[in-house]
């Protein structure tokens, strides 16, 4: 049986409560906004857009982890969070594939739709960054870089907006080929990360079990 949550004692229960209240209000929105955001990608023809939209499902994945942290019993949660990590893989080898077949000969994004996309992705951002910022140290080290995550989200879709006004000028698809590449490097990160943190419970699990984790 897993030791009590310091979270869990009786006078932590109202903070508690709240942050399970705005992780899953923040999953929820990332989650929405991942299928808006990789339907607009694939229409407009924009790399760095497909890349941007598996980052809302890794955040998707850190806030549902958050939520289940704070109740599951430590072995569970690593086997799901590994699971999350498999899944925020998908989105995003199919990024890398579109990637790869684009250098041969970059397409040139539809900037409307990437904009419009970009700033509702702004906004979904900006809000979770202020949901969480109020949350993010009650949570443990993954509120914290839910919060961090968030609040650099909007900065790489300000450089998405940046990005399309600069093709708009030179009419090339290399501006969004090359931020693609950098989103996507940004969202396997990302990936990994939630793997490690996977592992580090399901080791400490096997140490609160007595089990050897040599």
């Amino acid at each position: 049986m897993d030791p009590v949550d310091p979270e869990d004692r009786p006078e932590r229960l109202p903070d508690v409560a709240r942050l399970r209240r705005t992780v899953l209000v923040v999953a929820v929105l990332n989650f929405g906004y991942f299928f808006v955001e990789l339907a607009v990608a694939l229409t407009a023809g924009s790399v760095s857009l497909l890349a941007d939209s598996v980052d809302f499902l890794e955040d998707t994945a850190v806030n549902l982890l958050i939520l289940m942290a704070l109740g599951w019993p430590l072995a569970r949660r690593a086997v799901l969070g590994k699971a999350m990590a498999v899944v925020i893989l998908a989105p995003a080898s199919v990024a890398g594939w579109q990637t790869v077949g684009r250098f041969a000969d970059p397409q040139t994004p539809d900037v409307v739709p990437l904009v419009l996309a970009s700033l509702g992705a702004i906004a979904v951002n900006g809000t979770s960054a202020w949901l969480l910022a109020g949350s993010r140290h009650r949570g443990g080290s993954l509120s914290t870089a839910a919060f961090a995550s968030a609040r650099n989200d909007v900065l790489v879709n300000v450089a998405i907006i940046a990005m399309g006004l600069l093709t708009l000028w030179v009419d090339s698809g290399w501006p969004d080929l090359v931020l693609g590449c950098c989103i996507l490097a940004l969202a396997l990160h990302a990936a990994w990360e939630v793997w490690e943190v996977s592992e580090e419970e399901r080791l400490a699990a096997k140490a609160l079990a007595g089990e050897d984790i040599g």
